[in-house]
């Protein structure tokens, strides 16, 4: 009697798609990671009317007890310009300023100087109204 099924399915597995798969999600990972602005240290931040999106190569952060960090490594307000010399050299970079609201201005214009003085582009962080 012949009680076998016409059509056979192939039980082998195609990899191909799950492979497109996570190589999207790697993707996807990988750019929205390089718009995270870290932080290692706490911060409240200005508001402002315009608040662009800019690639960072340089983070520094100075909170409201005046604790500086540069990408993410606290650092002694002494060694703050050696700290850029040593990151933006040979290079025209990009220095994000993520200062404390409370922060005087006096210390913004000195960190800022000093990246101006090294040839680079200096921007503020800001969060939108």
């Amino acid at each position: 009697m012949g009680l076998q099924a016409k059509n056979k399915v192939d039980p082998a597995f195609s990899m191909s798609s799950m492979t497109d798969i996570i190589f999207l999600l790697l993707i996807f990972f990988m750019l929205t990671s390089s718009f995270i602005t870290p932080s290692g240290l706490p911060v409240n931040l200005p508001s402002s009317e315009t608040s662009d999106i800019i690639m960072q190569e340089v983070s520094v952060t100075i909170t409201k007890d005046l604790k500086y960090s540069v990408n993410d490594k606290i650092v002694p307000r002494e060694q703050i310009k050696g700290e850029l010399t040593s990151l933006l050299k040979d290079k025209k970079g990009q220095v994000v300023l993520h200062i404390d609201k409370d922060v005087p201005v006096e210390y913004l214009v000195e960190i800022g100087g000093i990246a101006a003085g090294l040839e680079a582009n200096v921007s503020i962080a800001t969060k939108p109204f």
